[in-house]
């Protein structure tokens, strides 16, 4: 189980890590501030493993793979929204950041509400409701096994390698 934290429509990457601390060293030093301009209290109270649930739009501004990045750093399991940003959609999965599609959810969780996420089953248990998780190609499925498109790209180069030496 998972907790929901609740954000509203149009979050857009200056509000997830605002332009000031992106002059950071890493990302571990700029997580403390995600979510800064809305919800400064936030990375201090998510856990890993917990859920962000938003409305439409969410990633949209300026296409900084930070953003996703951070989302990640703070423990968060996936994305919940009506629609995403499609710059911040790809470069959530690239940075091996869940993000998932659904126009119901939104409206009916509140903050705090537990949810359980089942990929396998292509399902999502809130309450003693169920909705639906729309198919992940699986390219994207691999490169979040992964961990990101790096280090799945890794693992397929050497896994070419091996596959050449063996021949």
């Amino acid at each position: 189980m998972a907790k929901v934290w609740k954000l509203g429509n149009d979050i857009d990457t200056d509000i997830i890590i605002p332009t000031q601390f992106l002059a950071m060293k890493t990302v571990e030093d700029m997580k403390q501030y995600a979510f800064y301009p809305l919800r400064p209290e936030l990375p201090g109270v998510i856990k890993a493993g917990d859920v962000i649930v938003a409305g439409k739009n969410f990633g949209c501004g300026s296409s900084r793979e930070q953003a996703p990045e951070i989302i990640k750093a703070l423990g968060v399991k996936c994305v919940i929204a009506k629609s995403f940003a499609r710059i911040f959609y790809r470069n959530s999965f690239n940075n091996g950041l869940l993000l998932i599609e659904n126009s119901e959810l939104p409206e009916v969780c509140n903050e705090g509400d537990d949810i359980n996420i089942d990929l396998k089953l292509q399902e999502m248990r809130l309450g003693d409701k169920t909705y639906s998780i729309p198919a992940i190609p699986e390219d994207l499925l691999k490169i979040l096994e992964a961990g990101g498109l790096v280090s799945y790209m890794k693992e397929l180069n050497r896994k070419r390698k091996e596959q050449e030496k063996g021949e």
